[in-house]
């Protein structure tokens, strides 16, 4: 419990912390599920935050459902793109990670600019690890501290909701066959 907001779920490996850009200013924060789906599978779904953030959807997708089906197209990633309306691709591992990063503009003058890896690690029981991890800088100059905190807590709720679904849905696409139709 001491690690919370800044740290929750299984650990990343070393050498998935060394992927993420960060300054020394910057506070990292950690999220992570453990899943039975393929890391192909898995890393297809988090192309598709490309479409929507797969989190509290009344929230952050006004109202609307974060697709159910996954799009293949999605896995086509260019720099550049959008992710989850806030967040633009940096860089991409095929199969294995995404680095976005906060859109200047109205999304870091409240949030900072954030930077955001999600990868995937294979663990040797064949399951797969999903991590996110974000170089959180401090907000603004006055209460810095404070504002990033109340921002990580409130990523805490967001996040961990969206990796879980994302794992579960990944998972499903498995079971159903729906992995043999992309």
């Amino acid at each position: 419990m001491r690690e919370l907001p800044w740290a929750w779920g299984p650990r990343p490996t070393a050498e998935s912390l060394t992927v993420l850009p960060r300054s020394s200013q910057d506070r990292l924060v950690t999220r992570a599920v453990v899943s039975t789906a393929a890391p192909d599978t898995l890393f297809l779904w988090i192309c598709q935050l490309r479409r929507a953030p797969y989190s509290y959807d009344w929230i952050d997708n006004l109202g609307r459902r974060s697709p159910r089906r996954p799009d293949p197209r999605c896995r086509e990633l260019d720099r550049g793109q959008t992710f989850m309306r806030i967040f633009t691709l940096l860089d991409v591992v095929p199969g294995r990670s995404v680095t976005l990063r906060m859109t200047s503009g109205t999304p870091t003058a409240l949030f900072g600019a954030i930077t955001l890896v999600y990868r995937i690690e294979t663990l040797v029981d064949g399951r797969s690890r999903l991590v996110a991890m974000m170089a959180v800088p401090p907000i603004g100059r006055r209460a810095a501290d404070l504002r990033r905190r109340l921002l990580v807590w409130g990523d805490l709720v967001m996040m961990r909701r969206q990796l879980r679904q994302l794992a579960a849905l990944a998972e499903d696409s498995e079971v159903s066959g729906a992995v043999d139709e992309w």
